[in-house]
């Protein structure tokens, strides 16, 4: 990579940060869904609050809780820091993490230790290289692969599936041909397991059959009503370009709300699941617009082995309340399974959601 491409990549790695925490990147309207539900109060729950437990198993290991920090950056010398504390925080509550995409570091040496810290300060947990569908695409060999699984030690290979925050990126590349046979390869030869995300549009159940057919082993449904990434690059074009837009105003309005809903994504993927068609057996993350602990429950009831949250996680980083954030959420989750009588995750999986009416 020449240096002015790796200074334009650092110079992007670091804006989608900045953007994230101070810009306003929510979907316009668009919820999670989430607010739709609510958990049938059981007034008689027959347990102590004390005796809860909130661990779980993702990927046949056991986890501290049902929480994942999502994929968030790397690959520039202030992400080695903001990584190690993520590290750090993941490392102390026994839950997994996810680093941001590593194509900087297939492409370019120097700041691959903004990636290899996060395993020096997080020994014990499940750690994930994570990797873009174009890249993908265009057929990772062994040693990349191996570069980026090393780097980390890690327990899995994120996939993300970003169309349309790439059709919005000054420099995206939109070339999506290939990607689902280069996945089918790839997830034969890796030696472990693929996880493949959206970026916050959401994947569909018959995307999802598609991924599983092609041997992806985890869907991370990353649905709309979290971050907007379209708008998050929309803000860098305007930047970039001035106020000159690619589209038609009308159409530019549906394209930054463009997304499924994660409630949605997650119905509609645990009745994927649930067919006994000969699917293989396969996980499912709940991630976009995660926000609180409530918002974990109301996943694992429909159907997630787990919630991720990103951008409310950095928020909480930057200013300086993670650890206190996490607390938080985990202790919202114990109070709903107090309050509906689940004195495991699996008991609150199989709690009854209501519709609001």
């Amino acid at each position: 990579m020449s240096d002015n491409a790796s200074n334009r990549t650092i110079e992007r790695k670091h804006s989608h940060v900045e953007i994230c925490l101070h810009g306003d990147v929510a979907f316009n309207g668009k919820t999670t869904g989430f607010e739709r539900f609510e958990f049938e109060p059981n007034a008689l729950p027959e347990l102590s609050f004390s005796d809860i437990d909130i661990s779980t198993t993702f990927l046949g290991k056991t986890i501290g809780a049902p929480l994942m920090i999502s994929s968030m950056t790397g690959g520039y010398s202030e992400a080695a820091t903001l990584n190690q504390r993520l590290a750090e925080a993941a490392e102390r509550f026994r839950i997994p993490l996810g680093v941001g995409s590593m194509r900087q570091a297939l492409e370019n040496s120097s700041y691959r230790e903004s990636f290899a810290i996060v395993r020096k300060y997080a020994p014990s947990i499940q750690i994930f290289a994570n990797i873009g569908a174009p890249e993908v695409a265009k057929g990772l060999t062994d040693n990349e692969v191996s570069t980026m699984l090393d780097l980390l030690q890690a327990d899995g290979l994120i996939v993300h599936l970003n169309a349309a925050q790439e059709l919005f990126q000054p420099e995206g590349n939109t070339d999506f041909r290939h990607v689902l046979e280069q996945l089918s390869i790839l997830t034969a030869k890796i030696p472990v397991p693929v996880i493949v995300k959206e970026v916050g549009c959401g994947i569909s159940a018959s995307v999802a059959r598609q991924l599983i057919e092609a041997g992806v082993k985890v869907i991370d449904v990353a649905g709309a009503g979290g971050i907007s990434w379209q708008k998050v690059e929309e803000i860098r074009y305007t930047r970039q370009f001035g106020q000159e837009t690619r589209f038609s105003l009308p159409a530019l309005e549906e394209f930054l709300n463009w997304g499924i809903p994660t409630a949605q994504c997650l119905l509609d993927i645990r009745a994927l699941k649930n067919e006994s068609d000969g699917l293989n057996a396969f996980e499912i993350i709940a991630s976009g617009g995660i926000r609180c602990g409530i918002d974990i429950a109301k996943s694992l009831a429909l159907g997630a082995q787990l919630a991720a949250s990103a951008r409310y996680i950095l928020k909480a980083l930057h200013e300086g309340t993670l650890e206190e954030t996490i607390n938080s959420w985990l202790n919202d989750l114990r109070a709903v399974m107090f309050l509906t009588g689940a004195g495991t995750i699996p008991e609150l999986r199989n709690k009854n959601l209501l519709i609001k009416h």
